[in-house]
């Protein structure tokens, strides 16, 4: 049978102990790892394998020795609760061996649970377990993690309380990470909120999001435009440390100066505005204390240092234009 990536979430939480198994299958490896984990530790609990009653098969050991599976199914552990055949990286090869193990399947057998690639809607393996009347199969796509899914990983981890623009916070991170540093974001919350029963805060997320380009790129863009000079020269430094070249910096900034100026020109009108629930709010804060006339002068600014930079007859450094016209911009805001 299938289900839905929306009742998927939910069934990796509280997983039917009483199935014959469960096929996850997706192109990026790394969700469709954490979303077995997810549903084996609901299923033998946090002391399972260490009683050996999870049992790993490579999927491809399973075409040399097709047999290993149905006897792990069968077997008996010393310790009694439910138990778990975890095939790995399993495609159509192994679909025979795992079709033989499905068919022999009986009430009290050990439930398999089988990750793949990204299979076709023509794969064995998933006509398999989509047509199996006790087995479930499930897609996984490059979704972000929905606002439920955060709140039900939260609160596992014992944080309830989590205030709306943390949240927008939180979702904006689950589009830009990938599955494993989201994972990754989220235990470094959790464990920064230990016994610390206030509501998270976008302070909060801030302190544990993984330092990133685009991170660094939002910080130098709200120092210049916020017109704190003195804070150019550390962050460059920084940005030039993990790759940024001038160019890229230069149309950056342009774009963020040609969104305040939108704000700016659009006088309280709707626009979209990029960036999360703070960047925001900093942004229409940014753009009311420049004005219009500012604005139009920084673009033209910024447009004569691009010109400079794509220049072939320009012989200064490309980074220190950048930072010159970076540094006047500051001024500007000043005045």
């Amino acid at each position: 049978m299938k289900l839905s990536p929306r009742d998927a979430n939910k069934y990796f939480r509280q997983p039917e102990a009483d199935r014959a198994g469960l096929l996850i299958y997706s192109a990026d490896a790394m969700r469709a790892a954490l979303k077995r984990q997810e549903v084996i530790a609901a299923l033998i609990g946090p002391s399972g394998e260490e009683e050996m009653r999870l049992t790993r098969i490579a999927g491809a050991s399973l075409r040399k020795d097709p047999a290993q599976l149905l006897d792990a199914i069968k077997a008996v552990s010393f310790f009694p609760g439910p138990r778990v055949v975890f095939v790995e990286d399993a495609n159509d090869s192994a679909t025979p061996a795992i079709t033989n193990a499905m068919v022999d399947w009986a009430p009290g057998d050990a439930q398999v649970i089988v990750t793949g690639g990204a299979l076709k809607p023509t794969s064995k393996l998933r006509k398999l377990f989509e047509a199996h009347p006790n087995a479930y199969a499930v897609g996984l796509y490059d979704d972000p993690p929905s606002r439920e899914d955060i709140e039900a990983e939260l609160a596992r981890s014992g944080v309830k309380n989590v205030d709306t623009a943390a949240m927008t916070d939180l979702m904006d991170l689950g589009k830009d990470l990938s599955p494993g540093d989201f994972r990754q974001t989220m235990e470094k919350l959790a464990l920064y909120k230990l016994n610390d029963t206030t509501a998270v805060s976008p302070e909060d997320v801030s302190a544990c999001a993984p330092a990133t380009i685009e991170a660094a790129l939002d910080d130098i863009l709200n120092v210049v435009a916020e017109g704190r000079s003195d804070q150019i020269g550390p962050i460059l430094e920084k940005l030039k440390a993990q790759g940024v070249n001038a160019v890229s910096l230069c149309i950056g900034t342009t774009r963020h100066f040609r969104t305040l100026f939108n704000i700016a020109a659009n006088d309280g009108g709707r626009i979209f505005i990029p960036g999360s629930f703070k960047q925001k709010e900093r942004s229409q804060k940014q753009a009311r204390t420049w004005g219009p006339i500012k604005l139009q002068a920084a673009l033209t600014l910024l447009l004569d240092t691009d010109l400079q930079l794509r220049s072939a007859g320009q012989n200064a450094p490309a980074m220190a234009l950048v930072e010159r016209a970076l540094i006047r911009l500051a001024m500007m805001a000043r005045r």
